[in-house]
């Protein structure tokens, strides 16, 4: 591996550490071969992201632009064209390695787009049609990597826990979805519940807005309980992993329940005590089992 190339997979890393906690500490269980590529895909999305949201202060044509510039620069690599960029030889490394469908890539920058002009979605398939791209893709983009015996009957559970993720970060970041103008909480869950778009950005959880968030965690249990066959699908090496992530992850709801479905006054976050022993327990988990759904 040449220096250029070891230098953005540890620019991918250092974005993953920084900015994926959770997702990070599961990774520290993947074979040190795989992880750098999960690293190299967590910082492809995680720089899309920080583009749409860490520019805040730029006019949003100016938003676009870089969203722009920087996919061209992606989709010249694809080309084989050389570019001049920190981080996406590590994405295009990876990408041939595993030779990974480019459309997912594709209609993961199209979601990206969405979130520089949309605001809000009407109704729940909707926000999936975005969610297709910013979270389901993910799945799809990371199976490879993370290998099964049958890809196939693996590939829905797989973007099943990508929907699962992202509701659950839906759910926990919607005041700092509400921050930057944006709700992911669906005007028709909204209305189902008596909950305006005022009432939310007064940040106070009434008991509309605790029935709303009951409601949204129900959904993405949901989600997780159709992701979870796909666990134990995986390759042996890649299941500890994905256990911790989805225990996890599902910890963040845990807390949500726990704080009586207010989103408000606390971000929800995994105690580290409860983090240590959730990734020791996968590792102790025997390949293969059925992982516990969601109550």
């Amino acid at each position: 591996m040449s220096d250029d190339l070891a230098a953005s997979y540890e620019r991918c890393r250092e974005l993953h550490r920084r900015h994926g906690r959770t997702y990070y500490l599961a990774t520290r269980l993947l074979p040190a071969w795989k992880r750098r590529h999960v690293h190299a895909l967590y910082g492809f999305t995680r720089y899309a992201d920080e583009i749409v949201d860490r520019t805040e202060d730029l006019p949003p044509a100016e938003r676009a632009a870089r969203l722009t510039q920087w996919s061209e620069r992606f989709l010249a690599g694809l080309r084989g064209q050389p570019i001049d960029d920190p981080l996406l030889p590590a994405v295009l490394h990876t990408i041939a390695v595993f030779d990974l469908d480019r459309a997912d890539f594709d209609a993961f920058l199209r979601s990206m787009a969405m979130d520089l002009t949309v605001t809000s979605y009407a109704t729940y398939d909707d926000l999936l049609g975005y969610m297709e791209g910013s979270a389901a893709v993910i799945g799809t983009m990371m199976l490879p990597i993370l290998g099964s015996d049958d890809p196939r009957a693996a590939h829905a559970p797989a973007r099943q826990l990508g929907l699962a993720f992202q509701l659950t970060n839906f759910i926990r970041d919607v005041a700092e979805d509400l921050d930057r103008g944006r709700t992911y909480l669906p005007d028709e869950h909204l209305s189902r519940f008596g909950v305006t778009r005022a009432e939310l950005e007064a940040r106070i959880a009434t008991p509309r807005i605790k029935d709303l968030i009951r409601y949204e965690v129900s959904v993405a249990k949901d989600h997780y309980r159709q992701a979870a066959p796909g666990i134990p699908m995986l390759h042996p090496a890649s299941q500890a992993c994905m256990r911790t992530a989805f225990r996890l992850y599902g910890g963040i709801l845990d807390e949500v329940v726990a704080a009586g479905y207010d989103v408000f006054t606390r971000r929800a976050t995994v105690p580290n005590q409860r983090r240590a022993g959730v990734a020791v327990r996968s590792i102790l988990t025997r390949p293969g089992t059925p992982v516990e759904v969601p109550a």
